[in-house]
């Protein structure tokens, strides 16, 4: 690819895992700075030709990711032990990072304190959640409290009919409210922290 071609590419492979569609044709330029419509056709066409990107129904809007796609990919090269010691032995595989972290539905966010630290989410670290406005007891959840304040808590239902959001910290009590003031917002599905 050229660099504009992968400009184009990076900015649709965005659109269509934040909004789970294809962005316009007047989307895709004004994000990579090429104002003549033609031009953006051209571009995008490219990477269809290329097999990046595929068309679906004749219409711009129905543009999805190839398998020829390069998907963010880490060497799998074996496990390693965090008890006693086990034997090195190298593995020949890959983790695909879109498959584990990314999707239509998926956000992140930036952990700030310290209320999740009994379940490993530490402050300064990235969860990666999946949107939804339910979710099952025991679950790791976004609560929108009265529309205004969001938190990251255990979610537990009451048999009283309220929502209990519970700190993984035992020096912070549980937030118990109706279940009218608090929304599901999503599910945490994963983790990220960089130690460097």
């Amino acid at each position: 690819m050229t660099p504009q071609q992968r400009n184009t590419f990076n900015f649709i492979q965005d659109y269509l895992q934040s909004h789970g569609h294809a962005p316009t044709l007047e989307e895709i330029g004004a994000a990579v700075g090429v104002r003549s419509k033609g031009a953006v056709h051209r571009l995008v066409q490219a990477l269809v030709d290329k097999g990046h990107l595929q068309r679906e129904a004749g219409s711009w809007r129905g543009l999805r990711l190839t398998g020829n796609a390069a998907a963010p990919v880490l060497p799998l090269v074996g496990r390693i032990a965090a008890g006693r010691p086990i034997e090195a032995i190298p593995g020949e595989d890959t983790l695909n990072l879109s498959d584990l972290l990314l999707g239509p539905r998926r956000y992140a966010l930036r952990v700030l304190g310290d209320s999740m630290v009994g379940a490993g989410i530490l402050n300064g670290d990235t969860v990666v959640v999946e949107q939804a406005d339910t979710a099952r007891d025991g679950e790791i959840v976004v609560a929108l409290i009265d529309d205004q304040e969001a938190t990251l808590k255990r979610l537990k239902h009451r048999k009283d009919g309220a929502i209990e959001l519970i700190p993984e910290n035992p020096t912070m009590a549980p937030m118990i409210y109706p279940a009218q003031r608090v929304r599901i917002q999503g599910v945490v599905i994963g983790q990220l922290r960089s130690y460097r």
